[in-house]
């Protein structure tokens, strides 16, 4: 049967199936669209997200007395409903918080893990014994990880919220209920994943009513991911970490919802309600290094967003980028992520399961024989060997050169702070765009393919591969939460979506804000470059349309144009209590930045 008709006898077996995600004309019963901008300057607390329904839900719950925590769950809740392809139940992520009382930098490791059943050879083909392709391997109930969203927001109102979950939960139940007013993003994103919703009936169902893309104007319901928002509520994570959700969760994996004739293998995952039931959001000591005078903070490994940016950061150190002309600060910067990710790739794990040179990595002295490394007449040539971290020498001594595969592609991240001067700087994700496609029948959400971030074959040749899969272990991260103090308080929190990208957005707006003057709106709309220790690095358009990157091509940078990169949100603290939330202006349609008080 062609594809194209295997994809109508999805969409014909999805509405069988009962349609979950109720689609009208707008205005239809939703409230009427929050205005999106995305710069907003004033006091009280602010909220930087993806969709203008979320970035209200966070202002609401600040306006009522909340924590930056509260918020950050209904922020995280609400994306749940309105960007439901790169977030919600069915994901992970991290969360990095700084707390006013204690002046201290807080993280809470929330990423997916490894059923236990699984192993190293869980992406091995057993008819081949080779690797599944890739994206057979996405679409399948083996790339689900137990999720670890909802155990996050409960450690984290635990620690620090005022409102219970059942509150925090409440503003988006009423937006999956009312409903929202589809964005040409949402659109967008949901015409290009609808092959992959298609080939599962529940998914098709819930984001394909009628067996079409909604088009922007129309208004979305989903009263199934209400109802499981309600459940919550009432009955406590439990339902989810052992409960009916929970079991719905691991009938899903062990039984996929194939679409009748869809062209995908029916691959099971082995997750056990036991899985759920072991499932910890962890607390953890953040990454720390000193830059100009800054305290940056990242999230320590299961990511290695932390190391890799302040590696960088370090790198980058050595050199005066306010006094270069913009091409070799630009090739600077290029160069050091370069060296970064060559370590990244070689050293970085779950530091659970696998010895990570953290502190080594992020040591000034490590940096220095990294530096050296950077000729400023000429781009490095990938894949660039890794560096020795244990060798006390000194030097630009390395090992060997490996592979510098990264297979993340989509998360959302936001930032909250409150009238407290809390501040949280949050990235979450079901990993690709749509996750696995597979959506928990009856219950709203999408699943994460976040298992497909393990390596599933080894690597680093000869020597170890810290990402090869292990049960319950927790598959390297890009996500790169930061928050930077100045003189022991808030000054930034920082951080964006992109896969493997998200490290380089990270550190080309700390680079653009800390070292070449711009302001914050201008450093995050600023047109970007991702080098990943490849060939090429990934461009913007607006980049390679700067005068500067014919000097960079001169000196042997090459680039791809790969679109869009990154989808930036970040706060600055500026002095009396003031406060500069900015978002994208253009990148995804733009986001949505608002304040407590414009006063």
């Amino acid at each position: 049967m062609p594809a194209s008709r295997n994809f109508r006898a999805a969409m014909s077996i999805g509405l069988a199936a009962g349609l979950a995600l109720v689609c009208t004309p707008a205005p239809g019963s939703a409230q009427p669209r929050p205005a999106t901008q995305p710069v907003a300057e004033g006091t009280g607390g602010a909220v930087v997200s993806d969709t203008a329904e979320s970035t209200q839900a966070g202002i609401d719950v600040l306006r009522r007395g909340g924590t930056a925590a509260d918020a950050a769950v209904a922020v995280a809740a609400t994306l749940g409903v309105t960007d439901p392809y790169v977030a919600g139940l069915g994901g992970g992520g991290y969360f990095v918080y700084y707390d006013a009382r204690t002046g201290k930098v807080s993280t809470i490791d929330g990423r997916e893990t490894t059923p236990a059943a699984d192993g190293a050879e869980m992406f091995l083909d057993p008819a081949t014994g080779r690797p599944y392709p890739f994206e057979t391997a996405v679409e399948s109930g083996r790339s689900v990880g137990v999720p670890g969203t909802l155990a996050t927001w409960e450690r984290a109102l635990r620690r620090w919220g005022r409102f219970s979950l059942a509150d925090n939960l409440r503003p988006a139940e009423r937006v999956a209920d009312r409903g929202f007013v589809v964005t040409p993003a949402f659109a967008q994103q949901t015409q290009q994943n609808a092959a992959k919703l298609g080939h599962f009936s529940s998914s098709a169902a819930l984001f394909l009513p009628g067996g079409r893309v909604p088009a922007a104007g129309q208004v979305l319901r989903n009263p199934d991911l209400a109802a499981t928002y309600r459940q919550i509520a009432r009955q406590g994570t439990g339902a989810f970490y052992g409960g009916a959700v929970g079991r719905d969760v691991v009938h899903t994996v062990q039984h996929p919802p194939l679409a009748q004739g869809a062209p995908i293998p029916r691959i099971t995952g082995p997750m056990q309600l036991s899985d759920l039931r072991a499932y910890r959001a962890l607390d953890g000591t953040p990454t720390h290094l000193d830059y100009r005078g800054y305290d940056v903070y990242g999230m320590a490994p299961s990511s290695s967003g932390g190391i890799t940016v302040g590696e960088s950061l370090n790198i980058l150190g050595t050199f005066d980028l306010a006094r270069m002309d913009r091409v070799q600060a630009l090739h600077h910067y290029l160069e050091a992520s370069r060296l970064a990710f060559a370590d990244r790739n070689r050293y970085i794990g779950d530091a659970r399961y696998v010895n990570v040179p953290q502190q080594q990595l992020l040591s000034k002295s490590f940096a220095a024989t990294r530096a050296c490394q950077i000729d400023p007449a000429k781009a490095g040539k990938s894949p660039v060997a890794p560096g020795d971290p244990y060798s006390p020498g000194g030097g630009c001594k390395t090992v060997p050169a490996a592979s510098s595969d990264s297979n993340e592609q989509h998360t959302n991240h936001f930032v909250v702070s409150d009238r407290w001067g809390n501040v949280v700087s949050y990235t979450n994700t079901i990993e690709q765009s749509a996750g696995s496609g597979i959506t928990v029948p009856g219950r709203g959400f999408l699943l994460n393919n976040e298992l497909t971030d393990f390596n599933f074959a080894p690597t680093q040749g000869s020597a170890p591969d810290p990402n090869l899969p292990e049960g319950g272990k927790r598959p390297r991260s890009s996500m790169s939460p930061t928050i930077v103090l100045k003189d022991g308080k808030p000054f930034l929190a920082v951080g964006s979506p992109g896969g493997a990208t998200i490290i380089t957005t990270v550190l080309q707006v700390l680079v653009n804000r800390l070292d070449l003057g711009m302001t914050l709106p201008q450093a995050i709309a600023a047109p970007r470059a991702s080098q990943r220790n490849a060939a090429t690095s990934d461009a913007e358009p607006a980049f390679l349309a700067q005068p500067t990157t014919a000097g960079l091509k001169a000196l042997g940078q090459s680039f791809t144009d790969v679109g869009p990169i990154g989808v930036a949100a970040g706060l600055e603290f500026l002095p009396h209590g003031r406060i500069l939330a900015a978002g994208e202006p253009v990148r995804r349609g733009g986001t949505a930045a608002a304040v407590v008080s414009r006063r």
